[in-house]
């Protein structure tokens, strides 16, 4: 099983807080750090956009990729949130192991 760090941004920091408690508190994600103060530019319906975000590094597994995005889909307030994972290669491995134990289901 791999450790992943899933990128998400969130308008405000209201839901930054939902949607990072709701992850933990179902061990979906071992830990969720924020990011305030981040300005993205984007595409929206034809046109260029800027807002402020807070940044969502979501430490989670492969196994709980599937069931993170669909909490996220349900929690986030935007329409197509930004969620984009990718594979921590390396790293301390007790962290990882850690990411591991925090993240498995208590069946």
């Amino acid at each position: 099983m791999s450790v992943l760090i899933a990128y998400c941004t969130c308008p405000d920091r209201a839901s930054a807080d939902t949607v990072a408690d709701a992850l933990v508190r179902e061990r979906l994600a071992a830990c969720v750090s924020q990011l305030p103060g981040v300005r993205s530019t984007y595409r929206w319906e034809g046109r260029v956009e800027h807002g402020q975000e807070v940044l969502l590094m979501i430490k989670t597994t492969r196994d709980q990729l599937d069931s993170l995005t669909v909490r996220v889909r349900a929690l986030h307030p935007y329409e197509l949130p930004e969620l984009i994972a990718v594979e921590a290669v390396g790293g301390l491995a007790p962290y990882l192991d850690w990411v591991l134990e925090q993240t498995r289901d208590d069946d």
